[in-house]
């Protein structure tokens, strides 16, 4: 049947018209589309596990349900809240100090005359992103080592002090996976904002040298409030997976060192621990349904919060 516009009397495309215009475009997005529903959408039918006491047997669907008891596997042990607290505690630090040096990075690099410098440099600074954090833990443990690593055998002597036992004192690891984390992932986010800088009109910045502005004075009033849009985004991105700690950086750089549980564990890690030793799926995906849940709770009011400060930020 065909619409009409009540404005102006002309007949509207129907919907089956503007499918037939638009196919083509709709073909090339659908091999991505049959991806993310293989991946994304399809696996949430396992949901239903965490309400079901798995008997592999029977399989998913034929296995007895038991309501909410997976649930005390994670809360009945005890260590829901500090789990819960490494895991937010953890990846605020790395949002919050990884945004100061990543738009940092980009910043120092747009300010390189020198194009041939800055995408050495910006090679340089990305190369760790593409390293297995299997190795990324060795090369830490060539520094930390306590016989043989570079901070006790070196530098902690030559600045006079004693050799420290870093792989058995808890308060070391908080500052040592931060650090790693912000190495490896910090170059990657920078590019971005790189990017994002090289699209501001320079016609601005001559603008502002004119009126006597200073480079602090034209980063401050130019590029961080024109930043803002594309920093909003990636940190609303980021606090979606504020519930979900970075499993090869909690388990390999500490070299899965029980003694260091305490300081290293979070939801992660104990989730693998619990599969490995237990092998109850049940319990496992009801501890990976909470991460979820209260990851979607997050980035909806972060969205929110910053929707209402300022709504061309939000994402949506």
């Amino acid at each position: 049947m065909v619409k009409h516009n009540s404005k102006n009397g002309k007949p509207q495309k129907s919907w089956l018209k503007g499918i037939k215009k638009n196919l083509p475009m709709m073909l090339f997005i659908l091999p991505a589309l049959s991806i993310m529903i293989i991946n994304n959408f399809l696996p949430m039918f396992g949901l239903t596990m965490a309400f079901r006491r798995m008997d592999n047997t029977l399989g998913i669907f034929r296995s007895p349900w038991t309501g909410f008891d997976n649930f005390h596997f994670l809360f009945g042990t005890g260590r829901a809240l500090t789990l819960t607290r490494n895991t937010v505690l953890y990846n605020l630090a790395f949002i919050l100090l990884g945004l100061i040096v990543s738009v940092s990075i980009a910043i120092m690099l747009n300010e390189l005359k020198n194009r041939v410098l800055a995408k050495m440099f910006q090679t340089i600074i990305i190369m760790p992103f593409f390293l297995s954090f299997v190795v990324i833990g060795y090369i830490v443990f060539s520094f930390l080592s306590p016989q043989l690593g570079f901070f006790n055998t070196t530098l902690l002597p030559f600045l006079g002090m004693e050799a420290r036992s870093w792989y058995s004192t808890l308060h070391y690891w908080p500052f040592i996976l931060t650090l790693v984390h912000i190495l490896v992932f910090s170059g990657v986010d920078s590019i971005i904002y790189s990017a994002s800088i090289s699209g501001i009109d320079q016609t601005m910045y001559e603008a502002a040298v004119i009126d006597g502005a200073g480079k602090w004075a034209q980063i401050r009033h130019i590029t961080l409030p024109l930043l803002g849009p594309v920093i909003s985004v990636l940190t609303i991105l980021k606090l979606g997976n504020i519930m979900r700690g970075n499993f090869g950086l909690f388990y390999q750089v500490p070299l899965a060192n029980p003694i260091l549980i305490p300081a290293t564990d979070v939801l992660d890690t104990f989730i693998y621990r619990s599969l490995s030793t237990l092998g109850d799926f049940g319990m496992v995906t009801a501890a990976s349904l909470y991460q979820s849940v209260l990851g979607a709770i997050v980035i909806l009011t972060a969205n929110y919060i910053i929707g209402k400060i300022n709504p061309d930020n939000a994402m949506f």
